[in-house]
């Protein structure tokens, strides 16, 4: 199988800036936490990754197997691909980008082919790992960390026929880093003159012909993805 993913890894280090204010809500206790900087996303993340766990820990082999919205790759290798910080240490990551020749979209490739025929019980417990849950991209913090994860997981969960399962608080996050934040130049998208309307939650941006559609699918679209025909209306990009 030709590894040719939508973008590298690396493309989703830019989400968001340090200084969004966003607001997470703790479901365990009702309380409402008001956050003003990086390091506050940190619960975010990891709440994504333990989520994803959850869901893919009873999955089927030929659930596993289905196409991602990655072009070229299945379910597990996006999985494979979004927990290499839990199986290579930097040094580990070093040597195996030296023999890519220092390409990061080959690199990501032939780790996502490989290691995507673990067994899905160490992938799954490679997304519980700590580690992933504070594992942040160079130069992006807990901003690209939450984009990161959160587009991964909707690579996954939209083949799989599964509602968004990030709060309304943590996609929000995201649509503002992929907006205002500038997150959709590293995947070549231009949204100048545009606007954007989510329909399930209280979010939009811009001014000029509209998009609408789920929070989920207005985010995917922003990353260069192509959501499932009939969920948007609008002006296409």
């Amino acid at each position: 199988m030709s590894m040719n993913p939508v973008s590298p890894w690396t493309d989703e280090f830019g989400a968001g800036g340090s200084s969004d204010l966003v607001t997470i809500v703790d479901r365990t206790s009702d309380m409402e936490l008001t956050l003003t900087n990086d390091a506050d996303l940190q619960p975010a993340v990891a709440a994504e990754f333990v989520a994803l766990a959850d869901l893919l820990g009873s999955a089927s082999d030929a659930q596993w197997d289905l196409p991602s919205l990655c072009e070229g790759w299945r379910v597990r290798e996006v999985i494979a691909h979004l927990t290499m910080a839990a199986r290579y240490s930097e040094e580990e990551f070093m040597a195996e980008l030296r023999r890519c020749g220092f390409d990061f979209s080959r690199l990501s490739n032939q780790i996502a082919g490989r290691d995507a025929e673990l067994p899905t019980g160490e992938l799954v417990a490679n997304l519980r790992a700590d580690v992933m849950h504070r594992w942040t991209p160079p130069g992006g913090g807990y901003h690209g960390a939450l984009n990161h994860v959160v587009v991964h997981g909707l690579d996954v969960t939209v083949p799989l026929g599964v509602p968004r399962r990030s709060p309304d608080e943590t996609i929000r996050v995201v649509l503002n880093g992929l907006t205002e934040g500038g997150g959709h130049t590293h995947f070549g998208i231009s949204i100048e003159g545009r606007s954007f309307q989510a329909n399930d939650l209280d979010w939009s941006y811009g001014s000029g012909p509209a998009l609408h559609g789920a929070a989920e699918d207005l985010a995917l679209v922003l990353c260069g993805r192509t959501p499932p025909d009939g969920r948007l209306e609008g002006t296409p990009l």
